[in-house]
């Protein structure tokens, strides 16, 4: 289950890099299998163009994969696996939300150095 979320996550992260690397998105494809063509956030994500889209749809997966592990008998041998996964996706999504927010500061300080060149040699 996860191992899709992270998948999807890189190819989307291909997208919005500009990473054109084959092999590794034929990688990524096989890991998902079906779920790189149907209409789910994981599909969606593959095809994301930017930050805001990605993390929006990265998050959404996330969702639907808690509804799924909160499902799982607790009996189930592979519990304590999906559990793990989740843990792994949660560090994901906090590493995605502070790189935004890296971005984000980043493009702003860019307005800030704007005006200061503009102050030392103004127009």
């Amino acid at each position: 289950m996860a191992c899709h979320e992270i998948a999807g996550l890189r190819l989307g992260l291909m997208n919005v890099l500009g990473i054109s690397d084959e092999k590794e998105k034929q990688h990524e494809l096989s890991e998902l299998g079906r779920e790189s063509t149907n209409s789910g956030p994981i599909c969606q994500m593959t095809k994301s163009a930017n930050l805001k889209e990605l993390k929006q749809f990265f998050e959404s997966s996330l969702t639907r994969l808690a509804e799924k592990v909160s499902k799982l008998p607790s009996d189930d041998p592979k519990l304590g696996y999906y559990r793990s996964l989740m843990i792994a996706t949660k560090k994901v999504e906090l590493e995605l939300a502070r790189l935004t927010d890296d971005f984000r500061r980043f493009y702003q300080d860019l307005e800030e150095v704007h005006d200061y060149i503009h102050e030392v040699f103004p127009a």
